[in-house]
């Protein structure tokens, strides 16, 4: 492998690596969740309020969830 080859794969990998870092460990936000929070951050921020989200529906089953 020539240097510059060396110099190429290791700065791909270095970015892969950057890349895959990103992001946030923890649970998942449901829309209502989300909606219920940008809720209360424009409340904290005396911003206009968006419309209050609906509480869903029971959770229905999805077809797929059997092979989870």
């Amino acid at each position: 492998m020539t240097a510059s080859r060396m110099f190429v794969t290791l700065t791909l990998i270095a970015a892969t690596l950057a890349v895959s870092a990103c992001g946030r460990k923890s649970a998942l936000d449901t829309p209502y969740e989300a909606a219920v929070e940008a809720r209360k951050e424009a409340e904290r921020n005396k911003e206009p309020l968006p419309p209050e989200p609906e509480k869903p529906d029971t959770d229905k089953p999805f077809i797929l969830d059997r092979l989870i």
